[in-house]
């Protein structure tokens, strides 16, 4: 009976206990080929080259198979940014495109890092930060345009954790910065 008893748990161990994966062994979604220059065309996105650094720092910084973006804003087309405080001088929605802007911005310098955005494996983590009056207090819905548009271009590999933070001041009196995370293929 012994015998049998070690051999059944040795059996469990070797098999696992559980056959069901656990979230944490999910791995991310898997890459599949898309043709991002016309999909961003589709979506009427078009990439600018990255705007210089306000300061001694680089945009982006490759570490494995992470890349890291430095907190960026909402630039335009025209190379001006929006600007102001939201519940003061900008309402919801113009905090939302400034978002979405602030979302193409990390766009633009994520692929002058990796030259394809086919090598996004999944966008990780995201902190955004609202330039907000001190009663404001819809920093995820201004927060939600940016994550909309990373899963409108990226899919499911767009899904990411974030966080949605007010802040009294931002740099150039940016309404939105944004820094995220990516996983990309080695």
């Amino acid at each position: 009976m012994k015998k049998y008893f070690l051999i059944s748990l040795i059996a469990l161990v070797l098999t696992g206990c559980n056959s069901a994966p656990n979230e944490r062994d999910k791995e991310a979604p898997k890459a599949e080929h898309i043709d991002f220059d016309k999909h961003l065309k589709d979506l009427n996105i078009v990439l600018a080259e990255p705007s210089a650094p306000l300061a001694s720092y680089v945009k982006t910084v490759r570490v494995g198979n992470l890349v890291y973006t430095a907190g960026h804003g909402p630039d335009k087309p025209d190379g001006s940014r929006i600007t102001g405080r939201l519940g003061d001088d900008l309402t919801l929605e113009q905090g939302q495109e400034a978002a979405r802007l602030t979302g193409i911005s990390l766009l633009s310098s994520l692929k002058a890092e990796l030259g394809d955005l086919n090598k996004v494996k999944r966008i990780v983590k995201v902190l955004g930060m609202v330039q907000s009056a001190p009663d404001f207090k819809d920093q995820p819905k201004v927060m939600n345009a940016f994550s909309d548009l990373m899963v409108e271009v990226f899919g499911e590999k767009g899904k990411h954790t974030r966080s949605a933070v007010g802040m009294s001041a931002l740099p150039a009196n940016w309404a939105t910065e944004i820094e995220m995370v990516i996983e990309v293929e080695d």
